[in-house]
């Protein structure tokens, strides 16, 4: 490859609050409010110990990223991280895992935002989850800095409605002693592997690494302290919520626990904060999934015509004008069931490549140790497996076929660089 860039490049307008920001309303999203319930089924009374595994997956994963971005300060993140590291093969698996997840991811969001939204069912509520697509996909084709000042409106409400949320329920009665019997440590491992959807918002901030200022410093201050922050957040959620009931035996724990603490007035303040939650971490997946797609493209690992950039806007334009076509099209024909699990198998596999290609760095390029990036990729390893059976197979006949079809049409193997 040529030292010359061949594409036009993006604006770097994102400064470390931005990229914080970003990262937040992707992690402190919709995940907050949903993700409770399948891993309590998962883990039983272990869930807390499946958010600590979480954590410290996530923390391992995100210390991994930014020491890749600060290297690799370009749009695409593991994608680009795993051909200069690994090769260009591991370079496209990460990318399509990203991509497929977080489309998932996408569609799940939307209808997190039109379950609640609108009340009851129906083709309703699926139209309103894909009038919430094609707006956000609006204000992402306007800018990256629209983007990323309505993310912080957005998660400013979020916290808000969490900071109440906490407030009531540690306030509030009955309280129940926290118990650990009845779990398993597969059930603890399996809603770590759910918990894990919640965490992986750290991804938006690499992957917008060609729009962020001063990326070397920006990006790795960005990415640990949106870990930490959400991190925190969690555990306070987490504890408070197992304080007044079993989260696994309601579909919206947050709001069935300000019920249960006879402060059922907060409950619609609960649903607004969900519904804002999910169209906030439906944004920042909008803007990562574009910017990983215009990587690939240019590479022509996807559709060269997805390389595009918006001469007035700088933002791939055409990549999320693709997105939100495929996204709604999903949030017409299919369901929330299954998609967190879908979503978190691909994430852990494209944070296996993140933490297999920081380990290959040079030590004037390290700023944390091999140990973590070792612990990252086991850890997401043997969460990926540990999954519902069903994301797992999916998940690894998707990126088989995806492997298989590269295969065919660039008609040769090994793992060249570009």
């Amino acid at each position: 490859m040529s030292a010359a860039q061949p594409h036009p490049t993006l604006a770097r307008r994102l400064g470390v609050g931005d990229a914080v920001v970003v990262g937040l309303g992707s992690m402190v999203g919709a995940g907050v409010f949903v993700v409770w319930g399948p891993a309590g089924r998962a883990a039983g009374s272990g869930l807390l110990i499946g958010l600590a595994v979480a954590a410290v997956v996530a923390y391992c994963n995100a210390v991994s990223s930014a020491q890749l971005a600060a290297v690799y300060p370009v749009s695409g993140g593991t994608y680009v991280y795993g051909r200069e590291r690994l090769g260009e093969w591991w370079g496209f698996a990460a990318g399509w895992c990203f991509v497929v997840g977080k489309t998932a991811s996408c569609a799940a969001m939307a209808l997190t935002f039109a379950t609640y939204a609108v009340p009851g069912g129906g083709w309703l509520r699926r139209l309103v989850a894909l009038a919430a697509v094609a707006g956000l996909a609006a204000v992402n084709y306007r800018g990256v800095t629209k983007t990323a000042r309505l993310t912080r409106i957005l998660v400013a409400c979020t916290l808000a409605v969490l900071a109440l949320v906490l407030i009531v329920l540690f306030t509030g009665e009955p309280h129940r002693d926290l118990e650990f019997t009845g779990t398993s440590p597969y059930g603890v491992l399996q809603a770590a592997g759910l918990l894990f959807f919640a965490f992986a918002g750290y991804a938006r901030i690499a992957t917008m690494g060609e729009e962020v200022r001063e990326p070397a410093k920006t990006i790795p201050r960005a990415i640990s302290t949106a870990v930490i922050v959400a991190i925190g957040i969690y555990l306070a959620v987490g504890v408070a919520l197992l304080l007044v009931l079993d989260p696994a035996t309601t579909i919206a724990p947050l709001a069935t626990a300000v019920d249960t603490v006879g402060a059922a007035w907060a409950s619609p303040v609960v649903r607004i904060g969900a519904a804002l939650a999910s169209l906030g971490a439906l944004l920042a997946l909008i803007a990562g999934i574009g910017r990983t797609s215009l990587a690939m493209a240019r590479n022509r690992d996807l559709p060269g015509w997805l390389a595009a950039v918006h001469p007035r806007f700088q933002v791939p334009h055409h990549a999320e004008i693709a997105l939100a076509v495929v996204v709604g099209i999903l949030v017409l024909t299919t369901d929330l069931r299954g998609v967190i699990g879908f979503s978190s198998f691909g994430v852990l596999l494209y944070y296996a490549i993140a933490n297999a290609s920081a380990f290959t760095q040079p030590a004037d390029q390290r700023r944390w140790p091999r140990a973590l990036n070792v612990i990252g990729l086991i850890g997401c390893v043997v969460l990926a497996v540990t999954l519902p059976w069903t994301s797992a197979v999916v998940g690894a006949g998707l990126l088989a076929i995806a492997l298989i079809v590269r295969k065919l049409r660039t008609g040769r193997g090994g793992s060249a660089r570009s």
